[in-house]
């Protein structure tokens, strides 16, 4: 059997499968689609090419390969889009800012593979001892073989620029998708280079695109044994030319296939020239993965340490290199994340998780890591006793410490939130995190390369790092402190305009309200006036009460109260609705010191917000428990939700809302009231899920 006609068939076979389980699993990915949409062309694409070989009636040949072409014009398109978007957690900026790149790789390609469809093939000659046919190229075929060529090396920069941002447990989930596809694109580029180089194609060189999709699809297939190969966040840089290695190689490829085309040409030809390309093309494969590969990266490093007897670090190029990559970053989140990175590089370690303490000491969040997901912190996080022994131990150990094979709680707390993804990947280290005696943070260490063991000279230096992360957390919670009141000084500005204007309308209103009874002669008008004149004024008067009572620093007059009993009667004050229930599950509480005034407050806004953000099924739970030393009122409904980046960067702010009709201070209020008493408030949301508040209050502040 032809070896060309099984390559193409079982190629492309292989590619329907892996576009059929990605389609299963795609749901609203766009990357998933532009994966799926990107093998079907490719089968397509293959299944042309075998039929091509397989008939051996020029005619039929001519057909196939017209078909070939016209298939292949739409997957520049497809897999550009799926190089900006897997695995990309900024996706959405890449396609916006690429949306011009994309439209041209969709339109060009195909519209001249429709509309120029005769002028993609010039003519075709018979090969002597081959029963193919060699088919010149006409201008279409030309335009769109460029087209091709220009858009794989966009691709591969792409994909080259996705793991380059990639560390740790994230790149190696993500390493074999990357390199499958790196592998039937490379092989791409040269069977593209040498059609337009020779102005022909050579059907003989098409096992080469089936081979290596072959080839491809299954290094893609190994990846689907590694969980979570499509759901990951890679933030690469929007600088996507800036320092590529695809660009250096490409360019070195094409020039050097140009200067042997020349040459070749010069002397005569040279049939074994194809087979002397594809060596170099090989070659500078293998080059491309040496220059990315960690372990060889590592046994550079360990070499010239070895054999040149000097420190396996150079001190000064790591603390420019922490440095530079730091300094710039003043949101804690972002400097969370150069951090894990910096430090996945410095010590070849895969797995690198940063966890934040809290302000008020009690519990570890995740701020950035590169094998831990947040899904998997809140399964796997500490708990509140876990926490409180772990940050009991870094508070009077402040050296790093290899805790794998501990016994004590804190290291059997550490090893369940950060599990090793390599039973060969060394041990385990925590790094405390402390700023003038009290803890901040804590890195863990783990899945080194090789699984190599943390020396004496490695702690050192991570005691060093330890201390400039916590300069650097100090710096970017003083930061954000600064934000804030310099939002809360622009808020009271603009509270006080709000305040004037308001009263002006007020005033208007009720002049109106003052003359309106000379038009008391058409009843229907006097009806609808004064009832809309009214509740202007009412609701105007309202927001001039709630503004101004944040222009000035909240002052609370504490009593002690019973929080069950305010919820009921806060749920007193709205009328049933049968649209909208709310459902209590209160249980017994101590008295608890509140300004009954100032938390009722609380209490309406997190009611209305609720009834506000559900349909006409909507349903809020409101609960309230007891936690150790605080009390706390849970409400939940089964609304809108609200979406992570508003979460995190509008919701405790003034004037962000999501309402059409609100002024976004309710919440901001209401925080701002919570805080007053001593307590907290936390909040978990998703867009279609609902939300879910938790005000957390202290039962140790009885009123005397």
């Amino acid at each position: 059997m032809n070896l060309n006609l099984v390559l193409a068939f079982v190629s492309a076979g292989l590619s329907v499968i892996l576009a059929i389980g990605a389609a299963i699993r795609a749901r609203s990915l766009i990357g998933r689609w532009a994966f799926v949409a990107g093998m079907l062309v490719l089968a397509a694409e293959r299944v042309c090419g075998g039929l091509l070989v397989r008939t051996p009636l020029p005619d039929a040949m001519y057909n196939w390969q017209l078909v070939r072409l016209t298939a292949m014009a739409f997957f520049p398109g497809c897999w550009l889009l799926f190089s900006l978007t897997y695995a990309r957690g900024n996706a959405k900026e890449f396609v916006r800012k690429w949306r011009e790149v994309l439209v041209l790789a969709f339109l060009i390609p195909i519209g001249v593979a429709l509309i120029f469809r005769s002028q993609l093939i010039g003519a075709t000659e018979a090969i002597s001892s081959e029963p193919y046919l060699l088919f010149r190229l006409g201008m279409a075929g030309t335009v769109l073989y460029l087209a091709q060529l220009v858009s794989i090396v966009l691709i591969l920069v792409n994909l080259e620029r996705t793991f380059r941002a990639s560390v740790g447990t994230v790149r190696w989930r993500i390493k074999y998708v990357l390199i499958g596809v790196g592998v039937v694109f490379g092989a791409r580029l040269y069977t593209s280079s040498q059609a337009l180089l020779f102005r022909g194609i050579d059907p003989s060189l098409e096992t080469l695109n089936s081979g290596a999709l072959l080839v491809g699809c299954l290094l893609i297939l190994r990846s689907l044994f590694r969980i979570g190969h499509f759901d990951v966040d890679v933030y690469p840089s929007h600088s996507v030319l800036q320092g590529s290695v695809t660009i250096l190689l490409a360019g070195i490829y094409l020039l050097i296939v140009g200067v042997f085309a020349k040459i070749v040409a010069y002397f005569g030809g040279n049939s074994a020239f194809a087979i002397e390309t594809l060596v170099v093309l090989l070659l500078l494969v293998v080059l491309a993965v040496l220059l990315q590969s960690d372990r060889a990266r590592l046994f550079v490093r360990r070499f010239v340490s070895r054999n040149f007897r000097r420190p396996m670090y150079d001190y000064r190029t790591v603390w420019r290199q922490f440095t530079e990559g730091t300094a710039s970053q003043v949101e804690q989140t972002a400097y969370c994340r150069a951090v894990v990175r910096l430090l996945t590089d410095i010590f070849q370690t895969l797995s690198v998780t940063l966890w934040i303490i809290d302000d008020q000491r009690e519990e570890l969040t995740l701020a950035a890591s590169s094998s831990v997901s947040p899904v998997q912190a809140r399964e796997h996080g500490p708990n509140a006793v876990g926490a409180a022994a772990v940050i009991n131990y870094i508070r009077t150990h402040r050296d790093p410490v290899d805790f794998e094979n501990v016994k004590d709680e804190w290291a059997e707390v550490l090893r369940h939130c950060h599990p090793l993804e390599f039973r060969k990947g060394g041990t385990r280290v925590c790094v405390p995190v402390t700023s003038g005696g009290e803890p901040l943070a804590l890195v863990i260490l783990g899945d080194r390369v090789s699984g190599v063991e943390f020396t004496v000279q490695d702690l050192d230096l991570l005691k060093s790092i330890g201390e400039h992360v916590a300069s650097g957390l100090v710096n970017a919670r003083l930061s954000q402190r600064l934000l804030q009141a310099r939002e809360h000084e622009a808020f009271q500005t603009m509270a006080a305009f709000f305040v004037h204007d308001l009263k002006n309308a007020a005033s208007t209103l009720n002049l109106m309200l003052q003359n309106l009874p000379t038009h008391f002669d058409d009843p229907e008008f006097r009806e609808d006036a004064l009832r809309g004149v009214g509740k202007s004024v009412a609701h105007i008067n309202h927001l001039i009460s709630r503004l101004t009572q944040l222009r000035s620093e909240l002052r609370i007059q504490p009593t002690d109260s019973d929080l069950n009993s305010m919820v009921t009667d806060a749920l007193s004050d709205f009328r049933p609705d049968g649209a909208f229930k709310v459902e209590q599950n209160l249980t017994q509480l101590p008295p608890i010191a509140l300004d009954r005034d100032q938390f009722r407050k609380v209490l309406t806004n997190l009611i209305l917000n609720a009834r506000e953000a559900t349909s006409s099924q909507g349903v809020l739970r409101l609960s309230t428990t007891r936690a150790g030393a605080w009390a706390v009122l849970e409400a939940t409904d089964n609304g809108c939700g609200m979406n992570a980046d508003f979460l995190a960067n509008s919701l405790f702010r003034p004037f962000q809302t999501t309402k059409k009709n609100g002024l976004g201070i309710g919440m901001f209020q209401s925080k701002m009231i919570i805080e007053a008493h001593g307590g907290r408030i936390a909040v978990e949301s998703a867009q279609g899920h609902g939300t879910t508040f938790r005000v957390f209050l202290p039962l140790s502040n009885s009123v005397p």
